[in-house]
């Protein structure tokens, strides 16, 4: 299974990007997709997920400003990130709890990271 990330670079406070991900390999379901992201000198944090069902959970950070979706069929999912701030300047992951065909329990899948740069 592998999390292929692409999207984000540098962009002036105010701009946008779009983060995607596309999960790939001997899948059988995925429950949740989301994102983290992981400023230099903090801890990881969760930034937004969702789930099969179409439930969203954003950081109150982001709220509002950033958007997540996803293709079920095609086992992708978007960040549109609007309003940015330099606060939002991180290294984005993707990550995905889902279950390979063959085995009985989701597991946690990660992306390579993806650098968000906010800056003048």
């Amino acid at each position: 299974v592998q999390l292929q990330a692409s999207g984000g670079g540098l962009v002036q406070p105010g701009g946008s990007l779009r983060l995607s991900c596309a999960a790939s390999g001997n899948i059988f379901s995925i429950n949740r997709m989301g994102w983290y992201r992981q400023a230099p000198g903090k801890e990881r944090e969760l930034v937004a997920y969702i789930t099969s069902g179409g439930i969203r959970k954003y950081v109150d950070s982001v709220r509002d400003r950033f958007t997540i979706s996803r293709d079920n069929a095609k086992n992708t999912v978007t960040l549109q990130m609007n309003s940015l701030k330099a606060e939002d300047t991180a290294v984005y992951y993707c990550n995905g709890n889902l279950r390979q065909r063959g085995t009985v329990a989701a597991q946690e899948y990660w992306g390579q990271g993806t650098q968000v740069t906010v800056s003048s």
